[in-house]
């Protein structure tokens, strides 16, 4: 017994000096230890417009490698150069993504804010030049399907712009398209952007009282998504004509799913709502609320200042971002299921957050003192993601609406899910812009923004 506790004090001795002879590395009195280094899962710091036009460029130069604006006999791989040639065998060459897709009129409206606020030609000329492909192609493809010659085919080159079907046929497209003839890059986009918005104003499906709705999963659907898909084209076209029945019905589809979908204790929309379905479970997915809010923003951007509708729209972004912004993860990203933290951190959402959000504080909707670090901070995260090919990771796959948690928490994600090139560009374009003035600094470790 005496044996062992000589050794016990032998040992606590011996721990005790290695411990003294230990070189002091700070305390509280001799380190100032709120200035430690932090080892952020992102970047801490505002990036320079160097760091985001590197990051821009990564991927401008893969997605204008991946597709192709050129017609080709589907038998032989050979461009179709000689239009009487065009048969049921020509087709757009295939490439990683589709030119007519509505996640591409994204990336056209992305491709064109990041022209205007970068001052890169290349961008606006990515645009023009599908544009223009588009418009070479159309008329030929109407006239040989109404001779007959395509009849048969469910599916055609330009179907989406010939006969939509869906809001996602036309929405996005065509107010990438108004965006573009009012920048004057195209100007015989006309035919085509009153086709489009033919169709999302008077053939939609929609619900007694005007609201755009769906027929799928269940009659009598609202998707939130569908505020995008409608109400950017809407905003345009009245930009575009000077009618307010366009912006009446653009800020009426705001309302009325505002009704319906938004929760005002948690400043937050549902996906999906079934008309007399009575209470109905609450999935808040990331990305369709970033629809929402985009909806809003681009309907801001248009919206005559004296219009009636503008002061509702412009506190429903406020109360929006407020919810959005109070759930934002410590790495700068949002959850797939916004208030579900055991969901996967998605990309294409946090990249519409920090877009929306860094656009609304540069236009002076929101006080970027309190709401540019945020938008920054979804950037940082975002560009983490885009990989040294400039393909954009961890981004959800097209997604249905759905009354069960395991649909949203188990969708893939996948570099060639379309849905996360436009909003990338769009929000890289617009940190840049914020970034005119370098007015963010770090003041006593913290990111804050200066005016």
């Amino acid at each position: 017994m005496k044996k062992q506790c000589s050794y016990l004090l032998f040992a606590a001795g011996t721990i005790a000096s290695a411990a003294m002879a230990q070189p002091r590395t700070g305390n509280d009195v001799t380190t100032p230890l709120h200035a430690l280094r932090v080892e952020y899962p992102v970047p801490y710091e505002p990036m320079s417009r160097v760091g985001i036009k590197q990051v821009l460029d990564r991927v401008f130069n893969y997605l204008d490698a991946v597709t192709p604006a050129q017609m080709i006999d589907k038998r032989t791989g050979e461009e179709v150069a000689d239009k009487s040639k065009m048969d049921t065998n020509s087709i757009i060459r295939p490439g990683d993504f589709r030119l007519t897709s509505y996640e591409w009129g994204v990336t056209y409206s992305g491709m064109l804010l990041a022209g205007e606020t970068t001052g890169d030609i290349r961008y606006r000329d990515y645009v023009k030049k599908r544009f223009d492909f588009f418009a070479e192609w159309i008329p030929t493809i109407k006239k040989a399907k109404s001779g007959g010659l395509l009849n048969d085919a469910r599916n055609y080159p330009f179907r989406q712009a010939i006969e939509p079907k869906a809001l996602d046929d036309a929405g996005a497209v065509c107010a990438a398209m108004i965006k573009a003839q009012r920048a004057g890059l195209n100007t015989g986009l006309r035919p085509f952007i009153d086709n489009y918005i033919d169709f999302v104003a008077n053939k939609e499906y929609r619900l007694s009282d005007g609201t755009l709705a769906r027929v799928r999963p269940q009659k009598n659907t609202l998707w939130l998504d569908d505020l995008y898909m409608g109400v950017p084209a809407l905003a345009q076209m009245g930009k575009l004509t000077g009618n307010n029945k366009y912006f009446d019905d653009a800020v009426k589809q705001v309302r009325q799913f505002t009704q319906r979908m938004f929760n005002k204790d948690l400043n937050l929309y549902m996906h999906g709502w079934v008309e007399n379905r009575g209470a109905q479970p609450e999935f808040r997915w990331a990305r369709a609320n970033g629809w929402a809010l985009m909806a809003k923003v681009e309907l801001l951007d248009v919206l005559p200042e004296q219009h009636p509708g503008r002061a509702f729209v412009l506190q429903q972004l406020r109360a929006h971002v407020k919810g959005l912004t109070a759930l934002q993860d410590g790495t700068g990203f949002w959850h797939q299921l916004l208030d579900r933290n055991d969901t996967y951190l998605e990309t294409s959402a946090t990249a519409i957050y920090a877009y929306c959000i860094a656009r609304a504080c540069n236009k002076g909707w929101l006080d970027p003192v309190a709401y540019a670090p945020a938008a920054m901070l979804a950037w940082n995260a975002v560009a983490t993601k885009v990989n040294v090919k400039g393909q954009v990771e961890g981004v959800c796959v097209g997604t249905g609406m759905a009354f069960d948690p395991a649909f949203y928490y188990f969708r893939p994600v996948n570099v060639f899910a379309a849905h996360g090139y436009g909003p990338v560009l769009l929000a890289g374009a617009e940190v840049y812009r914020m970034m005119e003035k370098e007015p963010f600094k770090i003041n006593d470790s913290a990111l804050q923004y200066y005016k």
